[in-house]
This record gives structure tokens, C-alpha cells and sequence, in this order.
């Protein structure tokens, strides 16, 4: 990887630690998660920062960024946009999700008819209304947030959303140290409305076509698959990781290894997006919360044959 490549990562990660303090992990995530091309889930209580992340790596990154409330009676017109009689002929309005980042905010608040309204944008990177299929700007990147299903008003996300998204992470109570910093520091939001860009748009388009370009070797694959084996025959769930999280879990270590400053994949970088990648796809049929699922499989799959 070019040396410029990895400067950039590093400068991009560093900017948005000035604002997130002590999630150094959550951020790497973050950024792999959208050079992987994938959509991205927090999930956690309020006011844990997932807003002001979300709108951190727009500014770092220059994207066209729009925020959606999901509340129960939000409609997909709402999503997507509406078009509206005027001067004799219907005008389209496009709605928040003609966006390079859209942070769709509490998305378990909303009836599972407005939560699918996103499902063919973050699978296609495009919407088809009243006929018409309409291109998504590159890059598209979802930020959804939602809050503990325990929470009263909410509508869990059903395993075929769940599955639309790359990586589910949680920021969690800050460090005795970050927060001492964060009560006797500015207010974060406006920190991260003050944030300098780091990367232009070009450049964010060429490190994820990098990520596809990071080499995995024929043992690093036997690992994977390794991996997608006990979820599937070994462990006891009611279903294992689907192809589509297979290449899931192997695009997200490449992206992993390309923050990391690697050209290749090595087992630690499938270890290290592993939680983020497969608890949320097999939480339910493993019958398991947390990180309960990606730790059974670390603890049982051997690395080397």
C-alpha cells in the first residue's frame, strides 16, 4: 500500500480520536466498515456519542450527510422522497437518503414497513419510486443507530435488515481518563462541526477500491471457512453464517488489514472484526447476547488446520 494510502487512515483516525475519546477500536471499526462498502450498526443507550460519530466522520471524510429520526409514524416516502404536482407535471423530491452518509437514528423506532425502506438503498445503492430507479451517490454509507431492545417503543430489526449490515459495534461508557477529559473539555458536537476535512472524495473511492485488492491466501481462507463450518454443523445454532456473511466477514478483515497498514490478511485482522461482523447475524440462533457467539468461536476454531 502506497505510503500515502496509510498517512491518510492514520491522519483520518487521529482527527476523529480528537473528538471520540478512548474508542480508538470503535473508530478503526468505523472506518473499515465504510472502506469495506458496507453499512454500519451502533447500537446503545442514549447519549453515548453514536450522533456525534456519525457526523464526525462526514466532516473528516467531506460527505454529503443527512440525519433521519425514525419514530413510529414515519413513512418511506419520508426516506426516500416524494414527487409532487407542480406546474402541470409531478417534480421529484429526493428525500435524506440521496446522501453519502445517511444516519438513520433510533431505526428500531420506526414500523418495520419504514425500516425496509432502506433495504434495497444499503443493497443496491438504489431506490426504485414510482417506477423510476434512482442511482445513490457514491460512496453510500448508512449509520444506523437503535437503542437496547429492552428499551420500551422499540420494533426489533428482523435477521434479513440485520443482515444488511456489515458490522454492528457499541461505543459503551468511556474510560475514568476520556471522561475526566470529555466534563473539563469543550462540547463535543461542536468539536465535530469545527473538524477539517482529511480526505476528498477521489481518494476515499481509491482506498475502497484498494480493500479488494488486499491479498488473502488459500490458508487464510481455510480459516474462514473453518469458521463458517462450526457455525453451521459444530456449534449448535439453528443456522450458521450465510454466504453473504462469509464475504462479509473476509471483505471486512481486508479492510481491517488496509487501516492497519497490510497488503494482506492475516488471521488476527478475521479475529479482530469478528464480533463486530458475526454476533449480530447469529445473536438469535445461537440464542446468545453480547459477544457471546464470535468468543465461543475463537475459543473453539483452531487458526491453523
Amino acid at each position: 500500500m502506497a505510503q500515502s494510502a496509510n498517512h491518510l487512515i492514520q491522519q483520518t483516525l487521529a482527527t476523529l480520536g480528537e473528538v471520540i475519546l478512548g474508542k480508538e477500536e470503535q473508530l478503526k471499526l468505523s472506518l473499515a466498515c465504510l472502506l469495506a462498502k458496507g453499512h454500519l450498526l451502533i447500537e446503545d443507550l442514549p447519549g453515548m456519542g453514536k450522533t456525534t460519530l456519525s457526523h464526525a466522520l462526514g466532516k473528516v471524510l467531506g460527505l454529503s450527510y443527512n440525519r433521519v429520526q425514525f419514530t413510529s409514524d414515519i413513512l418511506p416516502a419520508d426516506i426516500l422522497g416524494v414527487s409532487v404536482y407542480e406546474k402541470e407535471q409531478f417534480v421529484f423530491h429526493p428525500g435524506p437518503v440521496f446522501s453519502q452518509l445517511v444516519l438513520a437514528d433510533e431505526i428500531n423506532r420506526a414500523t418495520p414497513k419504514a425500516q425496509s425502506a432502506l433495504l434495497e438503498a444499503m443493497e443496491e445503492r438504489q431506490v426504485t419510486i414510482e417506477g423510476q430507479t434512482r442511482p445513490l451517490p457514491k460512496p453510500f454509507f448508512v449509520i444506523a443507530t437503535q437503542n437496547p431492545v429492552s428499551q420500551s417503543g422499540t420494533f426489533p430489526l428482523p435477521e434479513s435488515q440485520l443482515d444488511r449490515f456489515l458490522m454492528r459495534i457499541s461505543l459503551g461508557y468511556p474510560d475514568p481518563q476520556a471522561e475526566m477529559e470529555l466534563l473539563n473539555g469543550q462540547d463535543r458536537r461542536a468539536m465535530a462541526d469545527q473538524l477539517q476535512q482529511v480526505m476528498s472524495n477521489d481518494q476515499l473511492l481509491t482506498l475502497q477500491q484498494q480493500v479488494s485488492q488486499v491479498h488473502a491466501s488459500s490458508s487464510l481462507l481455510e480459516y474462514v471457512q473453518r469458521i463458517l463450518q462450526f457455525t453451521r454443523y459444530e456449534a449448535g445454532y439453528s443456522y450458521g453464517l450465510s454466504p453473504r456473511g462469509a464475504l462479509a466477514l473476509l471483505q471486512a478483515a481486508k479492510a481491517w488489514a488496509l487501516v492497519d497498514g497490510r497488503e494482506h490478511v492475516i488471521p488476527e485482522d478475521v479475529q479482530a472484526v469478528l464480533p463486530a461482523v458475526v454476533d449480530h447475524r447469529l445473536a438469535d440462533a445461537a440464542q446468545q447476547s453480547a459477544h457471546g457467539v464470535s468468543k465461543q468461536i475463537l475459543s473453539k476454531v483452531a487458526v491453523l488446520a
